[in-house]
């Protein structure tokens, strides 16, 4: 990982944020400017092609794949809000273009790769100043963000700097949540038995506020939640530390 802090940064949205949780990604944008770095969000951006590349069409996720790379085309470091798409751009982009003449073109893209809370605790070094009101939080982590881009220690890094925030670890934490993406659209019955499983973990630890950082899982958790009439809120960590520190 290159630790030096750089002057400018791409931001990858992601599909999700763009559509449903704009507020989170504005946070990771200001969390990011609050440091001093040029935040660059090209407006030409798209998916990251893993729902294509989960459902079995590597064609179609390359094809999605090589216009992120020709958009993201400058040597500055690309953040993401998601371990889950930081994951496929990361370590499955390579895959895809394994024995593709571009492949020296896409490991260097994949090279730039950083997931949000990995980029502000080993590159920017952040530190947090809480304002918020004490609170006890559970901890979401997600398959990717987990198994892929490792980066659960960073989220909790951030979490616990927050003096006035109470975390609360899941005692299956390491457990999916049933989201999975296109896995909950095919397979409900399933999907709706895990998150139930996850609720069940969130309201054993007594908080009040789960958080997470790939908004997929939050959508799938809080819908349950909201369905079963459980007053538990979810929320995006970039957002939630952007709160704290600023008092809101």
């Amino acid at each position: 990982m290159n630790k030096n802090r750089p002057e400018k940064v791409y931001f990858f949205g992601t599909c999700l944020i763009d559509m449903s949780y704009p507020e989170a990604g504005m946070a990771g944008i200001r969390l990011i400017q609050r440091e001093g770095v040029k935040v660059i969000f090209p407006p030409d951006q798209s998916c990251c092609g893993q729902p294509a590349y989960n459902s079995g069409f590597p064609e179609e996720a390359k094809a999605v794949a090589r216009k992120q790379i020709e958009i993201f085309n400058k040597d500055y470091p690309i953040v993401v809000p998601s371990g889950s798409c930081a994951g496929m751009m990361k370590h499955h982009y390579p895959k895809l273009f394994e024995n593709d003449p571009d492949i020296k073109r896409v490991r260097a893209f994949s090279s730039r790769i950083y997931e949000l809370t990995e980029f502000l605790v080993h590159v920017l070094k952040i530190k947090l100043a809480d304002k918020g009101e004490p609170v006890t939080a559970a901890w979401h982590s997600s398959c990717h963000a987990a198994r892929e881009m490792k980066v659960i220690e960073d989220s909790k890094s951030l979490i616990r700097q927050l003096k006035n925030v109470r975390l609360k670890e899941l005692e299956n934490e390491h457990q999916c949540c049933g989201f999975g993406g296109t896995f909950s659209i095919k397979h409900p019955d399933i999907s709706s038995a895990m998150v139930k499983d996850k609720i069940e973990d969130i309201k054993n630890t007594g908080a009040s506020i789960v958080l997470s950082g790939d908004c997929g899982c939050l959508m799938n958790i809080t819908g349950a939640m909201d369905y079963h009439k459980i007053s538990i809120k979810g929320q995006h960590i970039a957002q939630f530390i952007w709160e704290r520190i600023n008092g809101e």
